[in-house]
């Protein structure tokens, strides 16, 4: 089949729905849970067969479709086979079934290169671009993160400093939320939460807009609270198979996506490799007295 413009890149029809599920109607987000617990499957059913694995109607199928983004069910379709047609099955047709040892990290590897080329479907550019120079101009950054998104924040935290970008990730909820709440409007709290929904990190959130100052919020949800409590959103895909489910998918695109970010905004105020040369100077005596 042919694309438009706003058709998600190969291979990231699913990263698309998984980021608006949460945000259906509860008969409508078990329509999109079908189409990403079986694409394969969906690919060659009509709306009525959708419908009577979901539970609903084949007028429900529709709509869900559409407020997922896509014309109608057919649009779908196509799309799901374009995505299948793509991929890599090997010689027997068949996806990679080894449970143990080195076949396992193979098939986890497969499924993460998967979830990679497809996470920046739901990403709103012009609200990248607009992080980016908030992030650039910023007079303080505050990087907030909690439970398996803490290790993404302070990694980002810790790139920004190695070029020349000052800013500061603490760990603890209470201190997160009394730091934010000490911004202007001249900061910006960057937040990061896979599912948009952890309370811990919205505190700070809320704090932060109480002090003026700008949130940029990085989740896998399009509609979940962090983007409605963000000045800017910015939406990437997370893990739809075997393996994303527990994690791992989730983890590898939202510190791939930090790092992007955390460089183009480096490049955006330039000297950074003289930053990251300056640094490295002051690094190797502590780790080589």
């Amino acid at each position: 089949m042919s694309s438009s413009p706003s058709d998600p890149p190969v291979g990231a029809t699913l990263s698309a729905i998984r980021a608006i599920a949460p945000s259906l109607a509860p008969s409508e987000r078990r329509v999109a849970e079908v189409c990403v617990a079986r694409p394969s499957e969906v690919a060659w059913w009509s709306a009525a067969d959708v419908a009577e694995n979901a539970g609903t109607s084949t007028a429900t199928v529709i709509r869900a479709c559409q407020n997922l983004g896509f014309k109608g069910f057919q649009h779908l379709r196509m799309l799901l086979l374009r995505d299948l047609g793509a991929a890599d099955t090997g010689p027997s047709g068949e996806l990679p079934a080894e449970k143990s040892g080195s076949g396992l990290v193979r098939a986890v590897f497969a499924e993460l290169a998967t979830d990679l080329a497809g996470a920046l479907a739901p990403l709103d550019e012009d609200a990248f671009e607009r992080a980016v120079s908030a992030l650039a101009t910023a007079e303080r950054v505050v990087v907030v993160g909690n439970g398996g998104s803490g290790p993404s924040a302070a990694a980002v935290a810790v790139r920004f400093i190695l070029n020349g970008r000052h800013a500061e990730a603490p760990t603890d909820a209470v201190i997160q939320q009394l730091t934010a709440g000490r911004l202007t409007s001249r900061d910006v709290c960057l937040a990061v939460s896979d599912s948009g929904l952890n309370t811990v990190t919205l505190r700070p959130v809320e704090a932060a807009r109480a002090a003026g100052a700008t949130v940029i919020g990085v989740t896998s949800y399009a509609r979940s609270t962090l983007v409605e409590k963000s000045d800017i959103g910015l939406v990437i895909g997370g893990g739809t198979g075997p393996w994303g489910g527990l994690g791992a998918s989730a983890t590898v695109v939202q510190i791939a996506f930090l790092i992007s970010l955390q460089i183009a905004v480096c490049r955006v105020r330039g000297g950074s490799a003289e930053a990251a040369a300056a640094t490295f100077k002051q690094i190797v005596p502590l780790i080589h007295p």
